[in-house]
């Protein structure tokens, strides 16, 4: 009981302390590694993983990649400059390329560095397509969803070792690891990836509404996904991600608000 207690108003005092505000969503998060730490680690991975792939520039599907990238960008900032949150994109320093991979993904690490797969632009099918998954990528970057993941990690650690410290049995702290592990993972870490996710998703769809992409076409984008996967996916509770049926569902749900919002932005008409 002596060493549980302060481990435990440690773990409060830190709660209380890190915590920033989502500006799309309103709600507090976990903000245990701060950006200006995040962002250079980022940037320098970054700029080491494009020295050991094939980054392709110059072609027209290169081109489409920062074009759509810079308009999701300048979308993003509209929306944070209308919101009140002018300087909140000081640090970010996008950078947007295409890399000759067959793998059907993309991502973007923390401050704006995204890369796009060439395995992904046949399911993208289009510039549309292409901009719902760069305002998915985006809305990660803009969320903080890299800064949180490592918060919780860093707090899963800290249950770990306090109930290390706290038993002293060693069978029963056995089990405690086994069913801490299992349980913090399927209990808490995965909802929480499932919950960036979705988030990404419903921003995502907001920007690229504002970037003037029709965002009825993200729906679209997922089912060719759920095609390409050939139904090969694990149950919802045990990934990191929503089922695609659940995506679907939830974008074809959100399309007509992100209209709605493109609208304060003087955008009734949206691009093919």
């Amino acid at each position: 009981m002596q060493i549980r207690k302060p481990l435990l108003i440690i773990g409060t005092a830190v709660l209380i302390v890190a915590c920033a505000t989502n500006p799309f969503t309103g709600k507090k998060t976990m903000a245990l590694v701060p950006n200006s730490q995040l962002f250079p680690t980022s940037f320098a991975q970054y700029n080491e993983f494009l020295n050991e792939n094939k980054v392709i520039k110059g072609t027209k599907d290169a081109e489409m990649i920062t074009r759509v990238g810079q308009r999701i960008a300048v979308a993003a900032e509209r929306w944070l400059n209308a919101n009140g949150h002018q300087s909140y994109l000081k640090d970010y320093k996008w950078e947007y390329n295409l890399v000759e991979d067959k793998t059907v993904n993309a991502w973007c690490m923390p401050g704006g560095k995204i890369v796009f797969y060439t395995g992904i632009l046949p399911i993208a099918k289009s510039e549309t397509g292409v901009a719902a998954i760069m305002g998915h990528e985006v809305a990660h970057a803009l969320a903080n969803h890299g800064q949180q993941r490592m918060s919780a990690g860093m707090l899963q650690q800290l249950g770990a070792v306090a109930g290390n410290v706290a038993i002293k049995d060693e069978e029963k702290r056995n089990v405690f690891n086994q069913a801490y592990g299992v349980g913090s993972t399927v209990g808490v870490m995965l909802p929480f990836s499932r919950n960036h996710e979705t988030e990404a998703d419903q921003i995502g769809l907001y920007l690229m509404a504002v970037a003037g992409y029709n965002p009825d076409e993200a729906a679209e984008l997922w089912k060719r996904m759920k095609a390409n996967s050939g139904g090969q996916a694990p149950p919802e509770f045990l990934s990191t991600h929503p089922s695609n049926d659940t995506r679907i569902s939830n974008l074809i749900k959100w399309a007509p608000r992100a209209k709605e919002e493109a609208k304060k932005f003087g955008i009734t008409s949206f691009r093919d």
